[in-house]
């Protein structure tokens, strides 16, 4: 034990004299471990003994002998000390913080606690507020210690009079070290001694007296004075030592009377003088644990006194060390809360009907849980989120800081087989397979799930929340505006585009000088390049940070992007299906002096910056992705950047809060984390890295993440592994692959199938010939994913018109092709209960060894890395490039970019790069007509045939069956 303690023991032990208190200065400075302090010293308890010529020295003949307790205290600091070490032997980064919460200026024995936590190995933040403090004014800093994740244990230095009901329980139980809440007297009283904190000080006072060899039992206690929890305390823990046990107050009218019966006294209050000292038997032990007492503003008994036995003097150091073993205490509780654990989850019960009702229908019938009490129960802290409403919130990325120890939980992809137009149900599948996870199995598990653009839900497909009884709630909110980010997106990409535009006119209209001047300006007379200007300077080789010292070839160089518009590869967008963007004349007006150039509109979520979300682990790494954006060359071929735009800073600040990953949700009550929405095509199609790190942390060992990959697995499924799985470092360890009836008849030679026109007969009756011949794109999915070492369950999503001969047989061959297992599912018409078995099928599965590989080495050249996708995926017989994919390919690789993951830009359809063409076409050539780069999101994306990236409005769109309900503000008509 270093000399901090045995100094500390040496001082109390000095006989010390009366006088006022010492004056704390006014203002807090930061303590050595980076909190708030006031004063030299900064105390846990803040507990002055009492000068032992201030309390009396006299015992009576029967006294016991004064106890040991400075080995006492030894025994407990050492003791707290040795556990703490173990907790951080596992967690080297933990070390738990008291906050202390003082009004006024008691010198509550600030050193000696301060002392005391720094030989355990605590940490302190003492926070300061005027004597003349409301109630208000404590509690409202009581709130925020409540909610600082850092801060393991709180503990008030307030005048007893000012310590009312209202201030002690606005404590959290949790963190109330001094065992004054109503919650932790509760426990104690009820015998939950070990689930509660104690008050120190009326720990010490049965310590000192066991410690002294008193035995408590049938010995008579008289406590007066005391109030609230130390009285109930006192009382509490007396009588379970077989002690009689009584209380009083000081004008009580026997007083002299019980004070002459008891054996021990304790003083919970400053003694009247009124009250004379006499009353008092000789040799009764006396304690005083009042709070004047306690800070040193009072003496125990007068000097003198013959026969009385104080050994009160001992209370206040042995309760500051109490308090430190709370606060280890609490650490260690705090710990175990992080460590994995099934969550206490309450689920929401279903009640399906038949028929089954619309989706909307079904997420209205359904109260959500309050989004607060959703992220407690899976272990968020309440400076963790941010609600927006009543059903959403933002988690915030200090999560996985606080995580960082804690082991993942299982990871699993849900990818579909080539679908038909109307789509087989993934998202479906999804949450019907985390329903039966969790509300239904107990275990716990996330569904992470790509956030639906605008477009499609007021055009054909509709809304993306799932459906029936497997949904997010509510579905409305999900499908329209979230929490705003794709509305950030929006208008950081078109500030992007404005900024592009605006430059080729300045550049075009000014000199070198004029334009310089305007690019870093005299403010006040100060002249000096901004950040990211400097930041640029560097990338030119212009080591010079005085915009004066410039060269005239160092000025143009540096003010001039050149930038050649026929490069301009970043258009502007809108979260809207409106084809008559597809082309566009820009710059027509007189004032853009003659600047004009064809451009277009894309769809929101093809964005790069929709993709750049969806691949980034961290708010540095956006920035920088965000910096890298290549938005043009220039006139000697060079890439043009965000950054050379100067306007990265910008783009980031409109995407700080998107970063954040939204918590909603499903139908029965389980997570589900909605974050990103990069198209599928000219994208990666998955849903963003950060949800899933947060997800995986959360469940823990033994829980489950579950994600989706947009359209066939070999499109989605393959990019989730070469782009996603390579960005995140993320390993997969199981594939769900989904498939239906309906898809197979269709792969099988059935007809056509048309969104908004009723289905043939075909896919209404029983054809098992259709279903049998339609498996070969079943087998060929399956084989996709097992070139990725990853193992296959079949998710046969059952529809109403589906026959047990069809279901029985799909799921057979699916195993014969090479399936983990095949199991149907019933999610929509009944909930989780429907995907039970699917649910035990994962949990199989994910016990084995995942043997994940990529299918492709990044090094290799980008043409090769085309071939092998095209053959070993879609089972192209070879590529054909046109010259001008051959044309950029060549441009990306001699600018460096030649290292970069593909994404395929294919339909989504058939395996091949025609739509038409179904099962599994043999022999064909993939043309690729056009190579493109999203350099910030860190791939490269060829595009096979034509990919329109804004979708139009057919004849009917959904959105004639939109309506809003103006006296009740429900949205109608969304599915």
């Amino acid at each position: 034990m270093s000399a901090l303690l045995p100094l500390v023991l040496r001082r109390l032990a000095r006989p010390q004299h009366p006088g006022p208190p010492r004056r704390l200065p006014s203002l807090c400075r930061p303590s050595s471990s980076g909190g708030s302090g006031c004063g030299s010293g900064e105390g846990l308890l803040g507990q002055q003994r009492l000068p032992d010529t201030q309390a009396g020295s006299s015992r009576g003949p029967s006294s016991p002998a004064p106890p040991a307790r400075d080995s006492i205290v030894r025994e407990i600091i050492q003791n707290s000390k040795e556990v703490l070490s173990l907790l951080q032997e596992k967690t080297p980064t933990f070390k738990p913080v008291l906050a202390v919460i003082q009004a006024g200026d008691d010198n509550l024995m600030q050193e000696v606690n301060q002392n005391l936590a720094e030989e355990a190995g605590l940490n302190i933040t003492h926070i300061c507020l005027p004597a003349e403090s409301g109630e208000d004014e404590i509690i409202d800093e009581i709130l925020k210690i409540n909610e600082d994740s850092r801060v393991h244990g709180l503990a008030l230095q307030i005048a007893e009079t000012s310590l009312s009901s209202k201030i002690l329980n606005a404590l959290k139980p949790e963190k109330d070290v001094d065992g004054l809440t109503d919650v932790n007297l509760g426990k104690l009283v009820r015998g939950d001694a070990h689930e509660c904190f104690i008050s120190p000080v009326a720990r010490a006072v049965i310590e000192l007296l066991e410690k002294s060899g008193v035995s408590l039992d049938g010995k008579k206690i008289l406590v007066i004075g005391a109030h609230g929890s130390l009285e109930a305390t006192l009382q509490c823990l007396f009588q379970r030592k077989g002690s009689m046990t009584m209380s009083s107050q000081w004008k009580t009218p026997q007083l002299q009377g019980k004070l002459q019966e008891a054996d021990i006294v304790v003083l919970g209050s400053p003694k009247p003088e009124e009250i004379p000292l006499s009353w008092i038997q000789p040799g009764t032990t006396v304690f005083n644990c009042s709070h004047d007492f306690l800070s040193g503003k009072a003496a125990c008994v007068s000097p003198g006194i013959h026969g009385i036995s104080p050994i009160a003097e001992d209370v206040s150091l042995l309760a500051a060390a109490l308090r430190i073993q709370n606060m280890v205490s609490s650490g260690r509780r705090w710990l175990r809360e992080q460590q994995h654990r099934r969550w206490r989850l309450h689920c929401l019960k279903l009640q399906p009907l038949s028929p089954v009702p619309s989706d909307i229908e079904i997420s209205r019938a359904q109260t959500p849980k309050a989004v607060e009490i959703l992220a407690k129960e899976i272990g968020l802290f309440a400076d963790e989120i941010e609600i927006y409403g009543k059903s959403k919130a933002k988690v915030r990325l200090s999560l996985l800081e606080r995580l960082k120890d804690q082991a993942d939980g299982k990871y699993v992809l849900v990818a579909g087989i080539t679908p038909t137009p109307l789509g087989e149900g993934k998202s479906t599948v999804t949450i019907g397979l985390v329903q039966a996870l969790t509300a239904h199995l107990n275990v716990n598990s996330f569904a992470c799930l790509r956030q639906p653009s605008q477009g499609p839900t007021f055009g054909v497909k509709g809304g993306a929340a799932g459906g029936g009884y497997a949904q997010v709630i509510p579905m409305e909110e999900f499908n329209l505006h979230l929490t705003g980010d794709i509305h950030a997106i929006t208008a950081a990409n078109n500030l992007l585009a404005a900024a592009i535009d605006a430059r080729i006119l300045h550049e075009n209209t000014q000199t070198d000088k004029a334009l310089y001047n305007r690019l870093v300006p005299s403010v006040n007379g100060v002249r000096e390049f901004s950040k990211i200007q400097l930041a640029r300077l560097k990338r030119l080789g212009i080591n010079k940070t005085d915009p004066s010292a410039l060269t005239e070839e160092e000025m143009r160089k540096f003010a001039r992007l050149d930038i050649d518009p026929s490069t301009i590869t970043w258009q502007r967008v809108v979260d809207t299906n409106d084809r008559f963007l597809r082309k566009i004349t820009i710059g027509q007006a007189s004032t853009e002096k003659g600047c004009s150039r064809q451009a277009q509109f894309d769809i929101a979520v093809a964005s790069e910056i929709m993709a750049v979300l969806a691949l980034t682990d961290s708010l540095v790494d956006m920035k920088e992705r965000l910096g890298r954006m290549v938005v043009a060359s220039d006139k000697n071929g060079q890439p043009v950047t965000a950054d050379d735009l100067g306007v990265t800073g910008a783009l980031t600040v409109l995407m700080k809060d998107a970063i954040k990953p939204n918590l909603m949700q499903t139908l029965e009550g389980t997570p589900v984390f909605v974050h990103a929405g990069p198209f599928a095509n000219i994208a990666h199609g998955n849903s963003s890295v950060l949800a899933d790190k947060i997800a995986l942390k959360l469940v823990g060992e033994g829980g489950f993440v579950v994600t989706e990959a947009g359209f066939g697995a070999d499109i989605g499924m393959e990019k989730f592994f070469n782009i996603k799985c390579r960005a995140s470092g993320l390993v997969p360890n199981v594939v769900v692959l989904v498939a239906t009836v309906r898809a197979l008849k269709m792969h099988g030679g059935g007809p056509s199938v048309t969104a908004g026109v009723p289905l043939k007969k075909e896919y209404t009756e029983e054809n098992l010939q259709l279903v049998a011949d339609g498996c070969c794109n079943l087998e060929k999915q399956i084989q996709i994913a097992q070139l990725f070492g990853v193992p296959v369950v079949v998710a046969l999503n059952v529809f109403k018109t589906d026959t047990r001969a069809e279901i029985d047989l799909v799921c057979e061959l699916a195993k014969r092709a090479g399936a983990f297992n095949a199991v149907p599912c019933y999610h929509w018409s009944i909930g989780g209960k429907g995907s039970v078995d699917l649910a035990w099928a994962v949990r199989e599965a994910a016990s084995k060894e995942s043997r994940f590989q990529f299918l492709y080495d990044v090094q290799l050249p980008i043409v090769e890395k085309i071939r092998t996708i095209a053959q070993s995926v879609y089972g192209a017989k070879d590529i054909e490039l046109s010259p001008e994919a051959q044309s950029k390919i060549d441009r990306y690789t001699e600018q460096g970019f030649g290292n970069l993951p593909i994404c395929m830009a294919k339909t989504h359809l058939s395996l091949s790069h025609q739509p038409d063409k179904k099962g599994v076409p043999k022999g064909f050539i993939l043309p690729i007509s056009d190579v493109r780069a999203s350099i910030g999101a860190g791939f490269i994306y060829p595009l096979v045939g034509t990919m329109s990236t804004m979708p139009g409005l057919p004849t009917r769109p959904c959105f004639y069956d939109i309506d809003l309900d103006t006296e009740t503000e429900q949205v109608k008509g969304l599915f």
